[in-house]
């Protein structure tokens, strides 16, 4: 008699256990072929790390520029909270000049100005770094405008260029406000305000303005303007040919 072989059921358990086995060998294969590329990849790079093949961007940017000029954008106004903040230009700047192929660096300023705190930090940065690295000049290059803490930036560097409808200067310092002390009065608001410290109230718009306040304020501000005017001084040396109005705030055409 012929044998009938294992009962249908038996035979569908044994095809399912065998396409289960093959199918782990499949992924088992894939698996030790994934490892082995990871492997492989990683020895790659620990390789070319080694042999300077690879590294940050700024490296490979130098491979491929060689000798060439940095930029640096000063946009827009200068404050701690915008674009044009003291931390990342100065964080620019070291970039800039920490590179070794840097033949010399631009500071591209186009702002209206702003801090004069941030400003002063950014002109200190350059100047140490320009101490640092005699050998690579620092030039800056104004588009439209380059006022106030603009141009306190811009004195840090050994020369200033300049279109002829550049707008430059407003060397001064200023602070405003208001007072709305007949307005309260007129719509019959009380005003009430509590201190500790006979000056913490300093120009509070809602009061009438005090005489010894005016005059602190005048005199803070006219502390803050001889610094700026000393750090262009120090900045341009012999090549500022000083006029009266130099310092009252006015501004030029680059021409």
């Amino acid at each position: 008699m012929t044998d009938p072989g294992p009962p249908q059921w038996e035979r569908m358990v044994l095809e399912r256990v065998a396409l289960q086995a093959i199918t782990e060998q499949r992924r088992t294969r894939q698996w030790n072929a994934l490892f082995k590329l990871l492997w492989f990849a990683f020895a790659f790079l620990v390789l070319a790390a080694m042999l300077g093949w690879v590294g940050t961007g700024d490296s490979e940017t130098r491979a491929s520029l060689g000798r060439h000029t940095a930029v640096v954008d000063v946009e827009g106004v200068i404050s701690s909270d915008d674009k044009a903040s003291a931390e990342r230009l100065i964080k620019g700047l070291n970039r800039a000049f920490k590179d070794t192929n840097t033949a010399g660096v631009v500071v591209r300023i186009n702002s209206p100005g702003g801090s004069p705190v941030q400003a002063g930090h950014v002109n200190d940065e350059i100047k140490r770094l320009r101490a640092k690295h005699p050998n690579v000049p620092v030039h800056a290059v104004v588009e439209d405008l380059c006022a106030s803490g603009g141009y306190y930036i811009a004195v840090a560097a050994d020369k200033i260029y300049v279109d002829k409808a550049s707008i430059v200067g407003s060397i001064g310092v200023i602070a405003g406000g208001f007072g709305f002390t007949s307005a309260i009065d007129k719509l019959g608001i009380e005003r009430r305000v509590y201190t500790a410290g006979e000056n913490k109230d300093f120009l509070d718009p809602f009061a009438p303005e005090r005489p010894e306040h005016r005059d602190h304020m005048k005199k803070l501000l006219t502390d803050v303007h001889q610094q700026f005017v000393k750090v262009v001084r120090d900045g341009r040396g012999k090549r500022l040919k000083e006029t009266p109005d130099m310092f009252s705030g006015l501004f030029w055409s680059g021409e």
